[in-house]
Protein backbone atom coordinates (compact mmCIF):
# COMPACT_ATOMS: atom_id res chain seq x y z
CA UNK A 1 0.00 0.00 0.00
CA UNK A 2 1.68 3.43 -1.14
CA UNK A 3 1.85 6.04 1.32
CA UNK A 4 0.24 9.70 1.56
CA UNK A 5 1.70 12.57 2.47
CA UNK A 6 0.06 15.28 4.59
CA UNK A 7 1.01 18.98 5.02
CA UNK A 8 -1.31 21.44 6.58
CA UNK A 9 -0.30 25.65 5.58
CA UNK A 10 -0.51 26.62 9.00
CA UNK A 11 -0.55 30.69 7.83
CA UNK A 12 -4.09 29.71 6.84
CA UNK A 13 -4.67 27.55 9.44
CA UNK A 14 -7.41 28.92 11.33
CA UNK A 15 -7.11 26.22 13.99
CA UNK A 16 -10.94 25.21 14.23
CA UNK A 17 -9.97 21.72 15.16
CA UNK A 18 -12.60 20.00 12.12
CA UNK A 19 -9.54 17.96 11.11
CA UNK A 20 -8.60 16.61 14.83
CA UNK A 21 -12.30 15.84 15.17
CA UNK A 22 -12.75 13.92 12.00
CA UNK A 23 -9.19 12.22 11.80
CA UNK A 24 -7.47 12.49 15.57
CA UNK A 25 -5.31 9.80 14.69
CA UNK A 26 -3.83 12.01 12.23
CA UNK A 27 -3.94 15.76 13.32
CA UNK A 28 -3.08 17.52 16.07
CA UNK A 29 -3.80 21.26 17.62
CA UNK A 30 -0.38 22.83 17.96
CA UNK A 31 -0.11 26.45 19.19
CA UNK A 32 -3.67 27.28 17.87
CA UNK A 33 -3.25 25.56 14.49
CA UNK A 34 -3.29 22.26 12.87
CA UNK A 35 -0.50 19.78 12.33
CA UNK A 36 -0.01 16.65 11.22
CA UNK A 37 0.70 13.92 13.63
CA UNK A 38 2.76 11.99 10.85
CA UNK A 39 3.73 13.62 7.41
CA UNK A 40 3.45 10.24 5.68
CA UNK A 41 0.62 7.95 5.98
CA UNK A 42 -1.32 4.97 5.06
CA UNK A 43 -4.12 5.48 3.02
CA UNK A 44 -7.43 6.58 5.16
CA UNK A 45 -10.58 7.87 4.42
CA UNK A 46 -10.79 10.00 7.10
CA UNK A 47 -7.53 11.84 5.95
CA UNK A 48 -9.17 13.04 2.64
CA UNK A 49 -12.68 13.99 4.93
CA UNK A 50 -10.46 16.48 6.84
CA UNK A 51 -8.55 17.55 4.25
CA UNK A 52 -12.27 18.23 2.31
CA UNK A 53 -14.09 19.72 5.29
CA UNK A 54 -11.35 22.49 6.09
CA UNK A 55 -13.04 25.37 5.73
CA UNK A 56 -9.33 27.29 4.89
CA UNK A 57 -8.59 24.37 2.20
CA UNK A 58 -5.38 24.79 4.42
CA UNK A 59 -4.08 20.84 4.39
CA UNK A 60 -2.93 19.11 1.36
CA UNK A 61 -3.03 15.61 0.94
CA UNK A 62 -0.43 13.97 -2.07
CA UNK A 63 -0.41 10.53 -2.75
CA UNK A 64 2.94 8.33 -3.58
CA UNK A 65 3.07 9.82 -6.87
CA UNK A 66 2.75 13.68 -6.15
CA UNK A 67 -0.79 14.14 -7.51
CA UNK A 68 -3.53 15.98 -5.23
CA UNK A 69 -5.73 13.87 -3.88
CA UNK A 70 -7.78 16.59 -1.54
CA UNK A 71 -8.74 18.77 -1.76
CA UNK A 72 -10.59 18.53 -4.96
CA UNK A 73 -10.41 22.34 -6.49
Amino acid sequence: MSEWTIAVDRGACMGTGMCTSIAPDHFRLDGGTSTPVKVDVDPDDAVIDAAESCPMEAILVRSADGSVLAPQL
